[in-house]
């Protein structure tokens, strides 16, 4: 393996944007759900899950037959490592599910529900960036950063959630 190649896999393994961007997005279904008014807790669940999935197929179609293409023909092994390198996308859905599942176990209503897995989405997205931070060598400062540049477009979905529910 040469150093580039080398330098170019352990960035990938360090990179959780699509963490972010997954968790983002599902504190964005969350709202758009949770501002229609009264839906079943399953239809939000599956909600949230399908379009992590289809955001992720839409990220790896996108990094196979864009940058990718130009710079290496496509074999089974690539495709394989895009898909891999995409995952957190919709990784990223899957806590914010969990919490619309178990809420009735927690005695919350539809507002509760919605507000839960809206908390569970914003607490993933500073999460992914903090560990993405982390295991890119960042300094203590650049992890604190990242954490309080995430949390606050967090807070600026939930202000959006306000402003849109009232």
């Amino acid at each position: 393996m040469d150093l580039v190649a080398g330098t170019t896999e352990r960035r990938a393994r360090s990179d959780y944007t699509g963490g972010v961007y997954g968790s983002m997005l599902a504190a964005s279904v969350v709202i758009g759900a949770g501002g229609l008014g009264s839906f079943p807790r399953l239809q939000l669940v599956l909600l949230l899950l399908v379009t992590g999935v289809v955001f992720w197929f839409a990220h790896v179609h996108a990094q196979l037959f864009g940058t990718r293409l130009a710079q290496q023909p496509l074999d089974r092994r690539v495709v394989w490592q895009v898909c891999r390198d995409e995952w957190p996308i919709v990784n990223a859905a899957v806590p914010p599910a969990v919490a619309v599942a178990v809420s009735p176990l927690l005695g919350l209503d539809l507002a509760g529900t919605v507000w839960l897995a809206l908390s569970v989405a914003v607490a993933g997205q500073v999460g992914w960036s903090v560990a993405a931070a982390r295991r890119a060598g960042a300094s203590a400062g650049m992890v604190a950063g990242t954490a309080a540049v995430n949390l606050l477009l967090g807070l600026l979905i939930v202000v959006f959630k306000i402003l849109v529910t009232h």
